[in-house]
């Protein structure tokens, strides 16, 4: 039996968790900050934050709606046919619907080693798992509205020549020591999401004559909600603080300019900086107001979106690090070749 009348030591994970104090926590600290050190300007930064979040609202309603019709519809499960037939086909259908999919990283975890188990190609599930964490119809929504059109369009473009790009490489060198059996052992296959299944079979579009996915439209509608609304509101809040305190100069010395070393720079930044796809969009709106080269901002959000904790978590969990390694490495190449491109364009 046990001995209950001691505590016992908490592991360092769980302290963590004990003191952790989320999105709002941080928000507030934030502001406390403001409020003691600078309470001068409490007032503008609340209403930078306000009036941005404001102006982005139409997009968060769009993107919660949209993919809450994604999920009730269970149109999900369209995405395990680009994983049939021809190898190639694979790679290009797998790279597209990868760009559209309302996937979240954690909710790749259990899809992608259902099909690993099955012997999908890893080929097409490199394509899947590179693009996904780029772009999605949220994703779209709010980098349109803050980034522009043309951005939101060339960020797609680039998510899904990406993954085409890791596709094609993996099917080049399959029979390489480097994917030679690519699998771990004991593939994860938690979900740290906290939404609904999604439903199988073929999509239901009507949903609302279900009751389970008329609930399942209104919590993933709710936890989508919550989720923008307190990622953007931090992001906005620390894109203020940004334009008030980070000398612009500073900022074109650094990222600015037209060559290849600010693509460069934006791409190693973007790696470890990268909070997560819609807490980036302001951040890069702050630093593109301040300098940053439009080929840096390219190559920021490729490579920090597709090597963020909860992106590199989902390769990382199922396959072999040498395989983890090409990821990154192609995660790499692709946001240099992004960059590269969009600086020339743009």
């Amino acid at each position: 039996m046990a001995d209950t009348t001691h505590a016992p030591s908490a592991p360092a994970g769980t302290l963590f968790k004990r003191w952790n104090p989320g999105a709002w926590g941080i928000i507030a600290l934030i502001l406390a900050l403001v409020a003691v050190f600078a309470p001068q300007t409490l007032g503008e930064t609340i209403t930078f934050t306000l009036k941005a979040l404001g102006g982005t609202a139409p997009f968060i309603a769009f993107a919660v709606l949209a993919v809450a019709y994604l999920k009730a519809s269970g149109a999900e499960s369209l995405l395990a046919r680009a994983f049939e037939g021809n190898p190639a086909r694979m790679v290009v259908m797998a790279a597209l619907l990868g760009g559209i999919s309302p996937f979240c990283s954690c909710e790749v975890i259990p899809f992608i080693a259902a099909l690993l188990a099955v012997g999908a190609p890893l080929g097409a599930v490199m394509a899947f798992w590179l693009a996904s964490p780029l772009m999605d119809p949220a994703m779209f929504a709010i980098t349109s509205g803050t980034l522009g059109f043309d951005f939101a369009l060339a960020k797609t473009v680039a998510a899904v020549s990406l993954g085409m790009f890791g596709g094609f490489g993996v099917m080049l060198m399959a029979n390489t020591a480097i994917f030679a059996n690519p699998l771990r052992e004991a593939p994860a296959t938690s979900s740290c999401c906290s939404s609904s299944k999604p439903f199988s079979g073929a999509p239901v579009w009507q949903f609302w004559n279900h009751s389970d996915r008329r609930a399942t439209f209104a919590d993933t509608a709710r936890s989508n909600a919550l989720f923008l609304t307190k990622w953007l509101t931090l992001a906005y809040l620390i894109e203020a603080l940004m334009l008030r305190y980070v000398p612009a100069d500073m900022i074109a010395g650094f990222l600015g300019g037209s060559g290849f070393m600010p693509i460069l720079l934006g791409a190693l930044v973007g790696a470890p900086a990268y909070l997560n796809g819609y807490a980036a969009v302001p951040l890069i709106d702050a630093l593109l107001a301040q300098g940053m080269s439009n080929g840096a901002a390219m190559s920021f959000v490729i490579a920090g979106g597709v090597s963020c904790i909860p992106a590199a978590i989902a390769v990382w969990a199922l396959v072999k690090p040498r395989v983890f390694a090409a990821y990154l490495g192609f995660a790499l190449t692709g946001a240099l070749a992004a960059g590269l491109v969009w600086q020339a364009i743009a």
